[in-house]
Protein backbone atom coordinates (compact mmCIF):
# COMPACT_ATOMS: atom_id res chain seq x y z
CA UNK A 1 0.00 0.00 0.00
CA UNK A 2 1.30 3.65 -0.80
CA UNK A 3 1.58 5.96 2.19
CA UNK A 4 -1.77 7.69 0.86
CA UNK A 5 -3.83 4.40 1.09
CA UNK A 6 -2.93 4.40 4.90
CA UNK A 7 -5.39 5.12 7.79
CA UNK A 8 -4.51 7.98 10.83
CA UNK A 9 -3.65 5.19 12.93
CA UNK A 10 -1.54 2.84 10.05
CA UNK A 11 0.62 5.48 9.05
CA UNK A 12 1.08 6.47 12.94
CA UNK A 13 2.37 3.33 13.32
CA UNK A 14 4.71 3.00 10.23
CA UNK A 15 5.91 6.76 11.22
CA UNK A 16 7.06 4.59 14.89
CA UNK A 17 8.37 2.36 13.80
CA UNK A 18 10.53 4.33 11.48
CA UNK A 19 9.37 2.61 7.92
CA UNK A 20 8.64 6.20 6.57
CA UNK A 21 9.51 9.91 7.06
CA UNK A 22 6.23 12.51 8.04
CA UNK A 23 8.31 14.03 5.07
CA UNK A 24 7.74 11.50 2.67
CA UNK A 25 3.78 10.83 3.59
CA UNK A 26 3.28 14.74 3.24
CA UNK A 27 5.24 14.54 -0.06
CA UNK A 28 2.83 11.64 -1.26
CA UNK A 29 -0.74 13.48 -0.24
CA UNK A 30 0.57 16.89 -2.16
CA UNK A 31 1.99 15.30 -5.35
CA UNK A 32 -1.89 13.38 -5.13
CA UNK A 33 -3.49 16.40 -5.10
CA UNK A 34 -0.85 17.96 -7.80
CA UNK A 35 -2.38 14.97 -9.89
CA UNK A 36 -6.01 14.54 -9.24
CA UNK A 37 -7.12 17.77 -7.86
CA UNK A 38 -8.00 19.14 -10.72
CA UNK A 39 -10.72 16.43 -11.22
CA UNK A 40 -12.55 17.07 -8.14
CA UNK A 41 -11.90 20.47 -6.91
CA UNK A 42 -11.82 19.45 -3.17
CA UNK A 43 -9.32 21.81 -2.51
CA UNK A 44 -9.83 25.66 -2.58
CA UNK A 45 -5.73 26.44 -0.96
CA UNK A 46 -3.38 24.50 -1.29
CA UNK A 47 0.01 25.25 1.72
CA UNK A 48 3.10 22.50 0.54
CA UNK A 49 5.35 24.60 1.62
CA UNK A 50 3.87 25.22 5.24
CA UNK A 51 2.86 21.22 4.82
CA UNK A 52 6.24 20.39 4.45
CA UNK A 53 7.75 22.38 6.93
CA UNK A 54 5.56 21.32 9.79
CA UNK A 55 6.08 17.86 8.32
CA UNK A 56 9.98 18.53 8.93
CA UNK A 57 9.23 19.76 12.62
CA UNK A 58 7.72 16.56 12.80
CA UNK A 59 10.56 14.50 11.62
CA UNK A 60 12.34 16.45 14.08
CA UNK A 61 9.90 15.12 16.69
CA UNK A 62 10.74 11.55 15.73
CA UNK A 63 14.31 11.60 15.70
CA UNK A 64 14.34 12.66 19.23
CA UNK A 65 11.93 10.44 20.46
CA UNK A 66 13.82 7.50 19.29
CA UNK A 67 17.21 8.65 20.58
CA UNK A 68 15.03 9.15 24.10
CA UNK A 69 12.29 6.77 24.22
CA UNK A 70 10.64 8.36 27.58
CA UNK A 71 10.14 11.67 25.87
CA UNK A 72 6.87 12.48 24.27
CA UNK A 73 5.49 12.53 21.41
CA UNK A 74 2.77 14.32 19.85
CA UNK A 75 -0.37 11.85 19.28
CA UNK A 76 -0.92 13.34 15.63
CA UNK A 77 2.64 13.58 15.07
CA UNK A 78 3.17 13.87 11.14
CA UNK A 79 -0.39 13.19 9.99
CA UNK A 80 -1.58 15.00 7.35
CA UNK A 81 -4.90 16.60 7.41
CA UNK A 82 -7.28 18.96 5.48
CA UNK A 83 -9.20 21.80 7.11
CA UNK A 84 -12.87 23.07 5.68
CA UNK A 85 -12.65 26.66 4.64
CA UNK A 86 -15.08 27.61 7.24
CA UNK A 87 -12.64 27.23 9.82
CA UNK A 88 -9.82 29.62 10.50
CA UNK A 89 -6.21 28.41 10.49
CA UNK A 90 -3.94 31.09 11.29
CA UNK A 91 -2.14 32.87 8.12
CA UNK A 92 -4.23 30.74 6.07
CA UNK A 93 -6.76 32.28 3.48
CA UNK A 94 -10.06 31.26 4.84
CA UNK A 95 -12.92 31.75 2.03
CA UNK A 96 -16.03 30.19 3.56
CA UNK A 97 -16.54 29.62 -0.03
CA UNK A 98 -17.73 33.44 -0.66
CA UNK A 99 -16.36 36.32 -2.81
CA UNK A 100 -16.81 38.36 0.02
CA UNK A 101 -14.05 37.10 1.85
CA UNK A 102 -12.04 35.65 -0.61
CA UNK A 103 -9.22 37.22 0.46
CA UNK A 104 -9.78 37.30 4.13
CA UNK A 105 -6.26 35.84 6.22
CA UNK A 106 -6.91 35.32 9.62
CA UNK A 107 -4.40 35.78 12.15
CA UNK A 108 -5.57 33.92 14.91
CA UNK A 109 -6.64 30.25 14.48
CA UNK A 110 -9.72 27.95 15.84
CA UNK A 111 -9.51 26.35 18.83
CA UNK A 112 -9.38 22.94 17.46
CA UNK A 113 -7.02 23.40 14.82
CA UNK A 114 -4.97 25.11 17.76
CA UNK A 115 -5.29 21.40 19.15
CA UNK A 116 -4.64 19.21 16.23
CA UNK A 117 -1.46 21.63 15.55
CA UNK A 118 0.10 21.21 19.54
CA UNK A 119 -0.89 17.25 18.33
CA UNK A 120 1.56 16.95 16.13
CA UNK A 121 -0.72 17.26 12.57
CA UNK A 122 0.21 18.65 9.57
CA UNK A 123 -2.12 20.80 7.27
CA UNK A 124 -1.95 20.59 3.99
CA UNK A 125 -4.51 22.81 3.00
CA UNK A 126 -8.37 24.47 3.34
CA UNK A 127 -11.21 22.32 1.40
CA UNK A 128 -14.14 23.64 -0.72
CA UNK A 129 -17.61 24.06 0.93
CA UNK A 130 -20.85 25.37 0.58
CA UNK A 131 -20.93 29.46 0.84
CA UNK A 132 -20.79 29.92 4.29
CA UNK A 133 -21.98 26.17 4.75
CA UNK A 134 -25.27 27.25 3.36
CA UNK A 135 -26.05 24.21 1.08
CA UNK A 136 -26.19 19.90 0.58
CA UNK A 137 -24.41 19.26 -2.55
CA UNK A 138 -21.82 21.91 -2.37
CA UNK A 139 -22.60 23.52 -5.65
CA UNK A 140 -23.16 27.03 -3.91
CA UNK A 141 -19.62 27.18 -3.63
CA UNK A 142 -18.60 31.13 -5.07
CA UNK A 143 -15.49 29.30 -6.27
CA UNK A 144 -16.89 26.18 -8.38
CA UNK A 145 -18.30 22.76 -7.20
CA UNK A 146 -16.71 20.13 -5.81
CA UNK A 147 -16.95 16.47 -7.64
CA UNK A 148 -17.96 12.89 -6.18
CA UNK A 149 -14.61 10.29 -6.47
CA UNK A 150 -17.07 7.73 -6.99
CA UNK A 151 -18.48 9.55 -10.01
CA UNK A 152 -17.28 12.91 -11.56
CA UNK A 153 -20.87 13.90 -12.45
CA UNK A 154 -22.33 13.79 -9.45
CA UNK A 155 -21.88 15.75 -6.03
CA UNK A 156 -19.83 14.92 -2.89
CA UNK A 157 -22.60 15.88 -0.26
CA UNK A 158 -21.88 19.14 1.33
CA UNK A 159 -21.85 21.64 2.62
CA UNK A 160 -18.36 19.85 3.89
CA UNK A 161 -18.50 18.31 0.15
CA UNK A 162 -14.35 19.30 -0.38
CA UNK A 163 -12.78 17.29 3.12
CA UNK A 164 -15.23 14.44 2.62
CA UNK A 165 -13.82 14.22 -1.40
CA UNK A 166 -10.49 14.33 -0.34
CA UNK A 167 -10.83 11.52 2.05
CA UNK A 168 -12.59 9.67 -0.34
CA UNK A 169 -10.18 10.76 -2.66
CA UNK A 170 -6.93 9.62 -0.59
CA UNK A 171 -6.13 13.61 -1.06
CA UNK A 172 -5.21 14.09 3.01
CA UNK A 173 -5.65 10.98 5.48
CA UNK A 174 -8.62 12.72 7.38
CA UNK A 175 -9.98 16.10 7.62
CA UNK A 176 -12.36 18.67 9.47
CA UNK A 177 -15.82 19.71 8.49
CA UNK A 178 -18.67 21.43 10.12
CA UNK A 179 -22.15 19.92 10.68
CA UNK A 180 -24.75 22.87 10.96
CA UNK A 181 -27.81 20.20 9.78
CA UNK A 182 -25.86 17.43 8.63
CA UNK A 183 -22.99 18.57 6.65
CA UNK A 184 -20.35 16.18 8.07
CA UNK A 185 -22.17 13.41 7.89
CA UNK A 186 -24.81 13.45 4.60
CA UNK A 187 -21.31 14.09 2.61
CA UNK A 188 -19.46 11.35 4.49
CA UNK A 189 -22.37 9.23 3.50
CA UNK A 190 -22.20 10.08 -0.29
CA UNK A 191 -18.25 9.94 -0.66
CA UNK A 192 -18.00 6.41 1.28
CA UNK A 193 -16.40 7.60 4.77
CA UNK A 194 -17.00 8.23 8.10
CA UNK A 195 -17.85 11.66 9.30
CA UNK A 196 -19.00 12.09 13.01
CA UNK A 197 -21.00 15.02 14.41
CA UNK A 198 -20.04 15.33 18.43
CA UNK A 199 -22.58 16.96 21.05
CA UNK A 200 -23.10 20.55 20.69
CA UNK A 201 -20.40 22.06 22.82
CA UNK A 202 -17.86 18.89 22.67
CA UNK A 203 -15.44 20.67 20.26
CA UNK A 204 -14.81 24.21 20.78
CA UNK A 205 -16.39 26.44 18.03
CA UNK A 206 -13.99 29.58 18.49
CA UNK A 207 -12.43 29.74 14.88
CA UNK A 208 -15.49 28.48 13.39
CA UNK A 209 -17.20 31.14 11.17
CA UNK A 210 -20.53 31.24 12.78
CA UNK A 211 -23.59 30.43 10.38
CA UNK A 212 -26.23 28.97 13.01
CA UNK A 213 -24.62 29.52 16.04
CA UNK A 214 -27.07 26.86 18.01
CA UNK A 215 -26.60 24.49 15.64
CA UNK A 216 -23.29 24.43 14.17
CA UNK A 217 -20.59 22.20 15.33
CA UNK A 218 -16.56 20.70 14.06
CA UNK A 219 -16.05 17.16 13.71
CA UNK A 220 -13.92 14.86 11.92
CA UNK A 221 -13.93 12.85 8.44
CA UNK A 222 -11.79 9.99 8.19
CA UNK A 223 -11.23 6.65 6.63
CA UNK A 224 -12.44 4.52 9.65
CA UNK A 225 -13.75 4.72 12.80
CA UNK A 226 -10.65 4.38 14.82
CA UNK A 227 -9.45 7.63 12.99
CA UNK A 228 -12.63 9.27 13.94
CA UNK A 229 -11.89 8.80 17.66
CA UNK A 230 -8.27 9.99 17.24
CA UNK A 231 -9.00 13.10 15.74
CA UNK A 232 -11.81 13.43 18.11
CA UNK A 233 -10.04 12.92 21.22
CA UNK A 234 -7.23 15.49 20.35
CA UNK A 235 -10.34 18.24 19.60
CA UNK A 236 -12.39 17.99 22.25
CA UNK A 237 -12.76 19.36 25.44
CA UNK A 238 -13.96 22.69 27.39
CA UNK A 239 -12.63 26.22 26.01
CA UNK A 240 -12.47 29.48 27.75
CA UNK A 241 -13.44 31.35 24.72
CA UNK A 242 -16.40 29.54 24.11
CA UNK A 243 -18.74 29.46 26.39
CA UNK A 244 -21.08 26.86 24.92
CA UNK A 245 -18.19 24.59 25.47
CA UNK A 246 -18.71 21.80 27.55
CA UNK A 247 -17.26 21.35 30.68
CA UNK A 248 -17.33 17.57 30.54
CA UNK A 249 -13.75 15.70 31.13
CA UNK A 250 -12.91 14.24 28.03
CA UNK A 251 -12.48 10.01 28.02
CA UNK A 252 -10.50 7.86 26.04
CA UNK A 253 -12.63 7.24 23.27
CA UNK A 254 -10.41 4.37 21.82
CA UNK A 255 -11.35 2.50 24.43
CA UNK A 256 -15.06 2.22 23.23
CA UNK A 257 -13.95 0.61 20.37
CA UNK A 258 -14.42 -3.03 20.62
CA UNK A 259 -15.64 -5.36 17.96
CA UNK A 260 -19.15 -6.77 19.90
CA UNK A 261 -22.36 -5.18 20.63
CA UNK A 262 -23.64 -7.60 23.65
CA UNK A 263 -25.35 -5.42 26.71
CA UNK A 264 -25.78 -2.49 23.83
CA UNK A 265 -30.01 -1.56 23.01
CA UNK A 266 -30.29 -0.01 19.46
CA UNK A 267 -33.41 1.83 18.72
CA UNK A 268 -35.14 1.85 15.28
CA UNK A 269 -37.49 4.80 14.80
CA UNK A 270 -40.15 4.06 11.55
CA UNK A 271 -39.88 7.58 10.92
CA UNK A 272 -37.01 7.73 9.29
CA UNK A 273 -37.89 5.37 6.74
CA UNK A 274 -40.45 7.38 4.53
CA UNK A 275 -42.09 7.21 1.33
CA UNK A 276 -39.91 8.20 -1.51
CA UNK A 277 -36.49 7.09 -0.11
CA UNK A 278 -33.93 5.46 -2.29
CA UNK A 279 -35.07 1.39 -2.22
CA UNK A 280 -31.31 0.56 -2.20
CA UNK A 281 -30.83 2.96 0.66
CA UNK A 282 -33.49 1.92 2.56
CA UNK A 283 -32.80 -2.00 1.95
CA UNK A 284 -29.07 -1.53 2.59
CA UNK A 285 -29.75 0.14 6.07
CA UNK A 286 -32.13 -2.59 7.11
CA UNK A 287 -29.43 -5.09 6.54
CA UNK A 288 -27.12 -2.90 8.66
CA UNK A 289 -29.51 -3.31 11.40
CA UNK A 290 -29.75 -7.22 11.43
CA UNK A 291 -25.84 -7.09 11.49
CA UNK A 292 -25.93 -5.12 14.71
CA UNK A 293 -28.49 -8.01 16.19
CA UNK A 294 -25.84 -10.75 15.04
CA UNK A 295 -23.28 -8.95 16.49
CA UNK A 296 -25.35 -9.00 19.97
CA UNK A 297 -27.25 -5.72 20.49
CA UNK A 298 -30.89 -6.23 20.98
CA UNK A 299 -33.12 -4.06 18.42
CA UNK A 300 -35.91 -2.36 19.42
CA UNK A 301 -38.72 -0.40 18.05
CA UNK A 302 -38.53 3.86 19.18
CA UNK A 303 -40.65 6.60 18.00
CA UNK A 304 -39.76 10.19 17.27
CA UNK A 305 -43.10 11.82 16.80
CA UNK A 306 -41.86 15.04 16.07
CA UNK A 307 -39.60 14.71 13.47
CA UNK A 308 -41.88 14.99 10.81
CA UNK A 309 -41.72 18.70 11.93
CA UNK A 310 -38.13 19.09 11.52
CA UNK A 311 -37.42 20.18 8.20
CA UNK A 312 -39.59 23.13 8.61
CA UNK A 313 -38.09 23.82 12.37
CA UNK A 314 -34.60 24.09 10.99
CA UNK A 315 -35.38 25.81 8.19
CA UNK A 316 -36.50 28.91 10.61
CA UNK A 317 -33.93 28.82 13.25
CA UNK A 318 -31.02 28.10 10.89
CA UNK A 319 -31.61 30.63 8.59
CA UNK A 320 -32.80 33.61 11.34
CA UNK A 321 -29.22 32.72 13.41
CA UNK A 322 -27.60 33.03 9.83
CA UNK A 323 -29.17 36.58 8.95
CA UNK A 324 -27.54 37.89 12.43
CA UNK A 325 -24.13 36.16 12.26
CA UNK A 326 -24.30 37.11 7.91
CA UNK A 327 -24.99 41.03 9.34
CA UNK A 328 -20.95 41.91 10.10
CA UNK A 329 -20.27 41.31 6.30
CA UNK A 330 -21.01 45.01 5.52
CA UNK A 331 -17.57 45.99 3.26
CA UNK A 332 -16.83 48.18 6.54
CA UNK A 333 -14.43 46.41 9.10
CA UNK A 334 -13.17 43.28 6.68
CA UNK A 335 -13.80 41.34 3.35
CA UNK A 336 -14.85 42.38 0.57
CA UNK A 337 -15.85 46.66 -0.46
CA UNK A 338 -17.76 47.82 -3.03
CA UNK A 339 -17.42 51.84 -2.55
CA UNK A 340 -20.72 53.63 -3.14
CA UNK A 341 -21.68 57.21 -3.08
CA UNK A 342 -22.87 56.81 0.76
CA UNK A 343 -22.84 54.31 3.12
CA UNK A 344 -26.30 52.59 2.45
CA UNK A 345 -24.90 52.07 -1.08
CA UNK A 346 -21.57 50.59 -0.19
CA UNK A 347 -24.05 48.10 2.25
CA UNK A 348 -25.91 46.82 -0.82
CA UNK A 349 -22.99 47.14 -3.46
CA UNK A 350 -21.03 44.79 -1.05
CA UNK A 351 -23.68 42.25 0.06
CA UNK A 352 -25.30 42.03 -3.38
CA UNK A 353 -21.59 41.37 -5.27
CA UNK A 354 -20.76 39.38 -2.46
CA UNK A 355 -22.77 36.69 -1.24
CA UNK A 356 -24.55 34.16 -3.51
CA UNK A 357 -28.14 33.14 -4.05
CA UNK A 358 -28.66 31.06 -1.78
CA UNK A 359 -26.83 32.77 1.01
CA UNK A 360 -29.18 35.97 0.41
CA UNK A 361 -32.66 33.33 0.34
CA UNK A 362 -31.46 32.50 3.62
CA UNK A 363 -30.50 35.68 5.08
CA UNK A 364 -34.27 36.77 3.17
CA UNK A 365 -35.96 34.12 5.43
CA UNK A 366 -33.97 34.48 8.28
CA UNK A 367 -35.08 38.42 8.43
CA UNK A 368 -38.63 38.03 8.12
CA UNK A 369 -38.90 35.17 10.44
CA UNK A 370 -37.52 37.42 13.40
CA UNK A 371 -39.30 40.91 11.91
CA UNK A 372 -41.43 41.91 14.58
CA UNK A 373 -45.35 40.93 13.92
CA UNK A 374 -43.63 37.46 12.49
CA UNK A 375 -41.38 36.40 15.49
CA UNK A 376 -43.68 34.88 17.54
CA UNK A 377 -45.36 33.17 14.51
CA UNK A 378 -42.31 32.01 12.98
CA UNK A 379 -38.93 31.87 15.30
CA UNK A 380 -40.69 31.88 18.83
CA UNK A 381 -42.99 28.61 17.18
CA UNK A 382 -39.62 26.77 15.83
CA UNK A 383 -37.41 26.87 19.02
CA UNK A 384 -40.51 25.48 21.02
CA UNK A 385 -41.03 22.69 18.10
CA UNK A 386 -37.45 22.26 18.67
CA UNK A 387 -37.88 21.74 22.50
CA UNK A 388 -40.55 18.39 21.09
CA UNK A 389 -37.84 17.36 19.52
CA UNK A 390 -34.92 17.58 21.69
CA UNK A 391 -37.31 15.73 24.56
CA UNK A 392 -38.25 12.97 21.97
CA UNK A 393 -34.84 12.08 21.36
CA UNK A 394 -34.09 12.26 25.61
CA UNK A 395 -37.18 9.90 26.18
CA UNK A 396 -36.25 7.62 23.30
CA UNK A 397 -32.46 7.32 24.94
CA UNK A 398 -34.09 6.08 28.61
CA UNK A 399 -34.78 3.05 26.35
CA UNK A 400 -31.85 2.00 23.70
CA UNK A 401 -28.39 3.52 23.73
CA UNK A 402 -28.22 4.22 20.45
CA UNK A 403 -30.59 5.13 17.49
CA UNK A 404 -30.15 3.88 14.10
CA UNK A 405 -31.48 5.47 10.33
CA UNK A 406 -30.60 6.19 6.84
CA UNK A 407 -28.03 9.34 6.87
CA UNK A 408 -29.43 10.21 3.34
CA UNK A 409 -32.57 9.39 1.60
CA UNK A 410 -30.91 9.10 -1.65
CA UNK A 411 -27.11 8.34 -2.77
CA UNK A 412 -25.24 10.79 -4.21
CA UNK A 413 -27.60 13.08 -7.16
CA UNK A 414 -26.18 14.59 -10.24
CA UNK A 415 -24.29 17.73 -10.32
CA UNK A 416 -27.12 20.34 -11.12
CA UNK A 417 -30.36 18.28 -10.71
CA UNK A 418 -30.85 20.29 -7.62
CA UNK A 419 -29.84 23.87 -8.44
CA UNK A 420 -33.38 25.07 -9.29
CA UNK A 421 -35.39 23.39 -6.62
CA UNK A 422 -33.98 24.62 -2.95
CA UNK A 423 -37.01 22.85 -1.46
CA UNK A 424 -35.52 19.37 -3.08
CA UNK A 425 -31.85 20.21 -1.93
CA UNK A 426 -32.97 21.11 1.43
CA UNK A 427 -34.50 17.60 1.40
CA UNK A 428 -31.25 16.27 1.36
CA UNK A 429 -30.44 16.72 4.41
CA UNK A 430 -34.00 15.15 6.37
CA UNK A 431 -32.50 12.28 7.97
CA UNK A 432 -29.50 14.43 9.56
CA UNK A 433 -30.92 17.80 10.68
CA UNK A 434 -32.81 16.41 13.76
CA UNK A 435 -29.50 15.94 15.87
CA UNK A 436 -28.73 19.66 15.31
CA UNK A 437 -32.01 20.92 16.54
CA UNK A 438 -31.58 18.17 19.87
CA UNK A 439 -27.59 19.00 20.18
CA UNK A 440 -26.99 15.35 20.23
CA UNK A 441 -24.15 13.47 18.67
CA UNK A 442 -23.82 10.84 15.68
CA UNK A 443 -21.91 9.54 13.56
CA UNK A 444 -22.16 8.27 9.56
CA UNK A 445 -20.58 5.13 8.45
CA UNK A 446 -20.41 3.30 4.65
CA UNK A 447 -23.41 0.31 4.77
CA UNK A 448 -23.49 -0.87 1.03
CA UNK A 449 -23.39 0.80 -2.40
CA UNK A 450 -26.56 1.13 -5.05
CA UNK A 451 -26.21 -1.11 -8.52
CA UNK A 452 -24.45 2.23 -9.72
CA UNK A 453 -21.96 2.13 -7.43
CA UNK A 454 -22.56 4.48 -5.28
CA UNK A 455 -22.22 4.47 -2.11
CA UNK A 456 -24.86 4.26 1.08
CA UNK A 457 -24.78 5.43 4.93
CA UNK A 458 -25.70 4.50 7.94
CA UNK A 459 -26.39 6.77 11.08
CA UNK A 460 -25.93 6.02 14.03
CA UNK A 461 -27.13 8.76 16.63
CA UNK A 462 -26.28 8.88 20.53
CA UNK A 463 -27.40 11.44 23.52
CA UNK A 464 -25.71 13.83 24.76
CA UNK A 465 -22.25 13.27 25.50
CA UNK A 466 -22.73 9.65 23.87
CA UNK A 467 -19.84 9.77 21.64
CA UNK A 468 -18.00 6.54 23.29
CA UNK A 469 -21.74 4.81 22.57
CA UNK A 470 -21.37 5.76 19.08
CA UNK A 471 -18.13 5.08 18.52
CA UNK A 472 -18.78 1.63 19.75
CA UNK A 473 -21.72 0.54 17.62
CA UNK A 474 -19.79 1.78 14.24
CA UNK A 475 -17.20 0.44 14.66
CA UNK A 476 -18.55 -2.90 15.51
CA UNK A 477 -20.17 -2.58 12.64
CA UNK A 478 -17.35 -1.72 10.48
CA UNK A 479 -15.58 -4.22 11.45
CA UNK A 480 -17.86 -7.05 10.83
CA UNK A 481 -18.67 -5.63 7.94
CA UNK A 482 -15.77 -4.20 5.72
CA UNK A 483 -17.48 -1.87 3.50
CA UNK A 484 -15.50 1.52 4.20
CA UNK A 485 -12.30 -0.31 2.98
CA UNK A 486 -13.69 0.22 -0.66
CA UNK A 487 -11.90 3.24 -2.40
CA UNK A 488 -13.01 4.75 -5.48
CA UNK A 489 -10.84 4.24 -8.68
CA UNK A 490 -9.57 7.66 -10.36
CA UNK A 491 -7.54 8.55 -13.08
CA UNK A 492 -6.24 12.01 -14.00
CA UNK A 493 -7.05 12.25 -17.37
CA UNK A 494 -9.06 12.24 -19.17
CA UNK A 495 -11.89 14.07 -16.86
CA UNK A 496 -12.92 17.32 -16.28
CA UNK A 497 -11.02 20.16 -15.72
CA UNK A 498 -10.97 22.02 -12.27
CA UNK A 499 -14.16 25.00 -12.12
CA UNK A 500 -12.63 28.12 -12.94
CA UNK A 501 -12.81 31.09 -10.28
CA UNK A 502 -16.53 33.13 -11.20
CA UNK A 503 -15.50 36.25 -13.11
CA UNK A 504 -14.53 39.70 -11.39
CA UNK A 505 -17.25 41.75 -10.10
CA UNK A 506 -18.48 44.33 -12.21
CA UNK A 507 -17.29 48.06 -11.32
CA UNK A 508 -19.20 49.78 -8.75
CA UNK A 509 -21.54 52.58 -10.43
Amino acid sequence: MAPHEWTIHETLERLRRGEVSAVEVTRAYLERIERLDPLLHAYLTVTPEEALAQAREADARWAAWRRDPSASIPPLNGIPLAIKDVICVRGVRCTCGSRILENFVPPYEATAVARLREAGAVFLGKTNTDEFAMGSSTENSAFGPTRNPWDLERVPGGSSGGSAAAVAADLCAGALGTDTGGSVRQPAALCGVVGLKPTYGRISRYGLVAYGSSLDQIGPITKDVRDAALLLQQMAGPDPRDATSWPAPVPDYTRALIPDLKGIRVGVPPEYFIPGMQPEVEAAVREAIKVLGELGAEVVEVHLPHTAYALPTYYIIAPAEASANLARYDGVKYGLRILGKDIWETYRLTRGHGFGPEVKRRIMLGTYALAAGYYDAYYLKAQKVRTLIRRDFEEAFERVDVIVCPTSPTTAFRLGERTADPLQMYLADIFTITANLAGICGISVPCGFDRQGLPIGLQILGPALGEEKILRAAYAYEQATGWGRRRPALEAAPGPTRAESPPPFPDAP
